[in-house]
């Protein structure tokens, strides 16, 4: 089989390589990857990782080898996969809890995109506790994590308020069902149960000073670069409120499969939409680019075949 590999001598530091067969522990299932997702945090770990290795987490495609301890899905089962590492390839093993199978009219691009953003997106937002009739901010509500918050918040009954980086992005997140979407959070006497900010830096601030009392703030990321300096008044006028940092990899990851097969079922039942750009898998590297120019909104999917 072929896939990607980190390589410092070759264009962006990643090359097209024959590799060999992905080794499967007695709980892994074996996927003919059919997609795969870029996340933005791949873009550090491509820095950080040795020569010859194969990024890759988020993929969909079909099992072609069932666990040898007879958990998981079957052989030529469609399905949804969160790896931990070398989806970037032809084949890849995952472990089966960490597996779920889709509809059949869930594409393998919509599926792949799941794994990462979607299971932040969701867990993140159970910190909040029940949603329903509760109101929601989401920063960063274009990105692969925020076009899932959104839409997810939205299901739960919560009313949702998007903060996106210009008026180019403002169409996008109204039509995922963002309620309000707002360019900035100047002027905002809005008070929130809820905020989910993936932005960091002076964003963050703003967020803590509109958090309502007893809200929750997870912060799952930094896509600004900027560190956030804080102080205690941030959350004045926001009683015990509380400011968590939140990483998925960090939660129950036994239960990744059942959160993917529900979230899966919310795209085949048309609940959930997956926007973002689409390249074939060769075109890995200028897909990256996008991600570097933040010039991508939405997930970023390639697909093989």
């Amino acid at each position: 089989m072929i896939g990607h590999v980190t390589d410092p001598n070759a264009e962006a530091g990643l090359a097209l390589r024959e590799l060999p067969e992905p080794g499967a522990s007695p709980a892994d299932v074996v996927v003919d990857v059919r997609a795969y997702a870029i996340n933005r945090g791949e873009l550090h770990l491509l820095q950080l990782r040795p020569d010859g290795w194969t990024p890759g987490q988020d993929v969909a495609g079909v099992v072609v080898k069932a666990a040898a301890d007879g958990s998981g899905p079957t052989p030529g089962t469609r399905v949804v996969a969160a790896a931990d590492q070398g989806g970037w390839s032809e084949r890849v093993a995952a472990p089966s809890h960490r597996v779920a199978a889709i509809p059949d009219n869930v594409s393998f691009a919509d599926a792949a995109a799941l794994p990462v953003a979607g299971l932040t997106a969701l867990r993140a937002l159970r910190t909040g506790g029940p949603l329903l009739g509760r109101r929601v901010l989401v920063t960063g509500a274009s990105g692969g994590v925020g076009i899932f918050a959104i839409q997810l918040a939205a299901v739960a009954g919560a009313h949702v308020t998007a903060l996106v980086s210009g008026p180019h992005r403002v169409e996008l997140a109204r039509a995922l069902g963002a309620h309000e979407v707002l360019t900035s959070l100047g002027g905002v006497t809005a008070r929130f149960d809820m905020v989910l900010d993936g932005v960091g830096g002076p964003v963050l601030v703003d967020a803590l000073h509109v958090v309502a009392p007893d809200g929750t703030v997870a912060a799952y990321g930094m896509a600004s670069g900027e560190k956030s300096p804080l102080a205690f008044t941030d959350f004045r006028g926001a009683t015990n409120a509380r400011l968590i940092g939140f990483f998925v990899y960090a939660t129950d990851l036994t239960t990744f499969g059942v959160d993917l097969g529900f979230m899966a079922g919310l795209i085949g039942a048309g609940r959930l939409k997956v926007p973002g750009p689409r390249r074939d898998w060769k075109e890995t590297r200028q897909a990256l680019d996008l991600l570097r120019r933040r010039e991508a909104t939405g997930k970023v999917v390639l697909t093989i075949g």
